[in-house]
């Protein structure tokens, strides 16, 4: 059972250590899977001579971009998985840097912990759907095509949005133990 007492204290150097840590890769993880959502180059492909890309929301041709106009399924559940992705790591990197106020409960940095590794569930999920699709789809659509840095971007965050979220529920873990909470 987890105390709901256990605050960080300030001279427990690991503790603070573990919050900083998970903190600090969550905030990369947001920022990558921010710039991965908003940018256009998840897929690059040759269309009709020219070189194209593809992100969630738009595709370029020649340097000049247009929002998708049809509907699919599969953009539209990656859309909403990265969003939900990006609004629950943004609440994991809010939870985690409340582990620097004073008397801050230990049970607020683990749902930080718990938003992290949530966020990286619902990016997996996302890049999954879409992997799996365009492998399909434009994989016998167009001869030479490639995944480019947006998509890349995903997974790294994936990573970064795991390894935030693991110190942060150990946390709890540790305040078990009356020496260190």
């Amino acid at each position: 059972h987890i105390s709901e007492d256990c605050a960080i204290p300030g001279g427990s150097l690991m503790l603070y250590t573990l919050a900083g840590g998970g903190t600090l890769c969550g905030v990369a993880a947001l920022v990558l899977l921010i710039v991965s959502t908003a940018t256009d180059f998840w897929m690059q492909y040759r269309y009709s001579g020219s070189s194209a890309s593809q992100g969630l929301w738009r595709y370029c041709i020649r340097n000049k971009c247009h929002a998708h106009t049809i509907t699919v399924a599969f953009w539209d559940a990656t859309r909403a998985f990265m969003l939900l992705s990006v609004l629950s790591c943004f609440a994991g990197v809010v939870l985690g840097l409340s582990a620097f106020a004073n008397g801050t409960k230990s049970r607020r940095v683990w749902t930080g912990g718990i938003a992290l590794l949530v966020s990286g569930v619902l990016a997996l999920l996302a890049l999954s759907i879409y992997t799996g699709v365009t492998v399909q789809f434009f994989g016998k659509r167009f001869m030479d095509w490639r995944f480019s840095w947006s998509y890349i971007l995903g997974w790294v965050a994936i990573i970064l949005a795991f390894t935030a979220g693991k110190p942060l529920t150990s946390i709890p873990a540790l305040c078990l133990s009356e020496e260190h909470c």
